[in-house]
């Protein structure tokens, strides 16, 4: 049986949000993931007004260091959660450095409508103007919305509600940390009740064919930084190394210098799946016919770097055809 309050399970994976500083007003030097998730939730004034909490701990890492093991794990619990009538909404705790890329694999992974919600801080738990309680307490509010059913996975952060598909960590200290360069959030939060005003378009979660539950591990792909003076050496490195994809985060709309394009055809003639995503941090890079094209390189639309290297190792795990990986950054 229910009881009358939404419940909502919270994931805890540690990040500054669980951390400790030595330094209560330096906050920038401090341990990750030192509190475990109890802690965190009893920081939290009028938590339980709004929901039947439960927590766990999944890790206790900053995210830094975030894994494929600890996202199967996410994934594994988020989806017994989706089938289990006595959870309305989840909540993933998570440090910000690379939420974004936990929430968009998660996004593709977990099927489910239930509401899921990750949020962090930009300051450890102790200190001067730490932002985690709210941060919590705003995640569990959305996580316990109705609002926020169907929206896939949502990151909320000081306030605003992102889609994950959408949201970048663009801020490396201050506490309004995460944007949607070019479509901002899809609303906020003002006094823990969720101001949703649009929804992303894209394929997520109960409507996505991504499944990882029989996989142990996903292809490797690694991310390669274009910027003047370059050369092929890092591209044919990945190669060589085993890299089943490669995506290269080229300077303006994806350009790849003249030095490297070589070593990026090899890599395509040996199999190697390659995206040519933009280092610039917005704008699209549509799919184009061009000669790198016409080899199976494969566009992002509006995909970052390191989310596209999220989608492409979930297609790869299904196919290394071009068009169909081509296809992927078109739907999702």
């Amino acid at each position: 049986m229910h009881s009358a309050k939404p419940a909502v399970l919270i994931l805890a994976t540690g990040g500054t949000i669980a951390g400790q500083a030595a330094d209560e007003v330096k906050s920038s030097s401090y341990a990750s993931g030192v509190l475990d998730v109890g802690s965190l939730l009893a920081a939290v004034p009028g938590l339980a007004a709004v929901a039947e909490v439960r927590g766990e701990q999944v890790a206790g890492i900053g995210s830094e260091d975030m894994t494929e093991e600890v996202w199967f794990k996410l994934a594994t619990r988020l989806n017994r959660a989706a089938r289990d009538p006595g959870v309305d909404g989840t909540v993933v705790l998570h440090g910000t450095d690379t939420m974004e890329e936990t929430a968009y694999f998660l996004n593709l992974v977990v099927k489910t409508e239930k509401p899921l919600a990750l949020t962090g801080a930009m300051r450890p738990a102790n200190a001067v103007g730490a932002d985690g309680p709210r941060n919590i307490f705003n995640a569990v509010s959305l996580a316990a919305s109705r609002a926020a059913r169907g929206m896939g996975a949502l990151i909320v952060f000081n306030d605003r509600v992102f889609a994950a598909r959408e949201a970048t960590k663009l801020d490396a200290m201050n506490v309004d940390a995460f944007g949607s360069p070019g479509l901002g959030p899809l609303g906020c939060m003002v006094d823990g009740k969720a101001h949703l005003y649009r929804k992303s378009l894209r394929r997520h979660t109960s409507n996505s064919e991504f499944d990882v539950s029989g996989l142990e591990t996903l292809p490797r792909v690694e991310i390669i930084y274009g910027h003047a003076g370059q050369r092929p050496e890092l591209v044919e490195a990945a190669v060589r190394l085993g890299a089943r994809g490669i995506v290269h985060a080229g300077v303006g709309a994806a350009n790849i210098h003249v030095a490297v394009k070589p070593a990026i055809i090899e890599a395509r003639r040996k199999g190697v799946a390659v995206v040519a995503a933009s280092r610039t941090g917005g704008g699209t890079v549509p799919a184009r016919r061009d000669e790198l094209g016409e080899l199976g390189v494969v566009y992002p639309d509006n995909l970052n770097p390191q989310k596209s290297r999220v989608l492409l190792q979930l297609a790869l795990a299904r196919t290394s055809d071009p068009e169909a990986i081509q296809e992927c950054f078109a739907t999702y």
